[in-house]
């Protein structure tokens, strides 16, 4: 189905923590055409760039008027206000840090127009995008042939695009025991895998691990994603009853994540039932004019800070700027200030060409009154001058 689809690599590399200007889709340098040439990927090991800044910002190509009133009648798509027709426009920035760690294992993705990226694809025809974030550990050989492949994963299943759902679920299957079978990389590496599918305005977003996708909606901090820590009651619950033990918060003490892909000297034969699972966790949601923009960063980032915070803080940029990558940038730094011990990677991706607006507070005669809104905003203020 998937014929001659491109996966090159999105990101210009830069040293000394400079950004790419370049305009640019998120593919690998090599076309990966089969399965047996996946097993041909490099080995290569840390060390990388000390420092290392990816960037990839892009517009989504908005339909015509026609094209517009038809998905607005078909689909029945319709902001809170009533107004029909309403569709995201794509727009992202991404970055990443080594941080105070001694080697870079994120990798990460961003694709501004998915249907332009898998044009081989004639089923897939609603204007989508698609992120993903991979906090590797144990080496760089789990996140990278993540990256490189998921998205091949996804599109090449059976389910797509009828039941994207079922997809994205047999693909981090896939990906897992892929990596397994890929014998030039070292298969006790691992990485958590977090990922936004967008079609029109339906986002999916999967999440293994405890990378974490936070939306932002007119100030306030939704979490669509679940961080699969081990000590969570709901994953404590699954490895107890498949015989993994918990120790100071680590999974048989040894991974302090309850979910990753690889990491095979943890896991059993392929398909068998493992207190480390690679399967995701899916939440899906329809996007409306009051979603402004999603954050998606790894662990780095929000052992140091909350999701309102980040969120008030991303705000105030992109009302200053407009410029996701910018606002990334400012996260990733305002991450290291607050000494964070991990890699840092932040996508964010916005849903309007303009910035958000600024949020007025009514007044009333009766009695002083805030609103959700505009306590949420006061709240991230406040976590920011504490």
């Amino acid at each position: 189905m998937a014929t001659g689809i491109d996966f090159s690599p999105p990101f210009t590399l830069l040293e000394g923590g400079g950004y790419s200007k370049d305009n640019v889709s998120a593919t690998d340098d090599e076309n990966s055409d089969s399965f047996n040439s996946l097993k041909q990927m490099s080995s290569g090991k840390p060390p990388r760039h000390l420092s290392v800044m990816r960037h990839s910002v892009g517009s989504l190509k908005l339909l015509g008027q026609t094209d517009l009133s038809l998905d607005a009648e078909t689909l029945g798509n319709r902001s809170p206000d009533g107004k029909a027709g309403f569709l995201p426009v794509f727009r992202s920035g991404s970055c990443s840090e080594r941080g105070p760690k001694q080697y870079m294992e994120d990798e990460h993705i961003c694709i501004d127009d998915l249907v332009e990226h898998i044009h081989a694809c004639e089923d897939f025809t609603s204007p989508g995008a698609f992120y993903g974030v991979f906090d590797g550990h144990g080496g760089t050989d789990a996140a990278a042939f993540v990256r490189k492949n998921i998205l091949r994963f996804i599109i090449e299943d059976s389910c797509f695009p009828i039941s994207v759902e079922k997809a994205i679920k047999s693909a981090f299957l896939k990906a897992d025991y892929a990596f397994a079978d890929a014998s030039s990389l070292d298969i006790s590496s691992g990485t958590t895998a977090l990922t936004a599918l967008i079609s029109g305005r339906t986002m999916i977003i999967a999440n293994a691990g405890d990378c974490r996708a936070v939306l932002g909606r007119r100030g306030k901090a939704i979490e669509v994603s679940k961080d699969h820590k081990p000590n969570c009651a709901s994953e404590k619950l699954r490895i107890e009853k498949l015989g993994g033990v918990i120790y100071d918060g680590y999974l048989n003490g040894q991974l302090s994540v309850a979910r990753a892909i690889g990491d095979w000297h943890m896991k059993g034969a392929k398909g068998s039932a493992c207190p480390l699972s690679a399967e995701p966790e899916l939440q899906e949601l329809n996007l409306t004019e009051e979603d402004e923009f999603l954050i998606m960063g790894c662990d780095g980032l929000w052992d140091v800070m909350s999701s309102q915070y980040a969120v008030t803080m991303a705000r105030k940029e992109l009302m200053l700027h407009n410029d996701p990558e910018r606002c990334s940038r400012e996260l990733v730094r305002e991450a290291l200030k607050r000494n964070t011990c991990d890699n840092l990677t932040v996508i964010v991706v916005c849903f309007s060409a303009d910035p958000p607006p600024r949020i007025e507070i009514p007044p009333t005669r009766v009695r002083r009154s805030i609103s959700l809104e505009g306590l949420n905003l006061l709240k991230g203020v406040l976590d920011c001058n504490s």
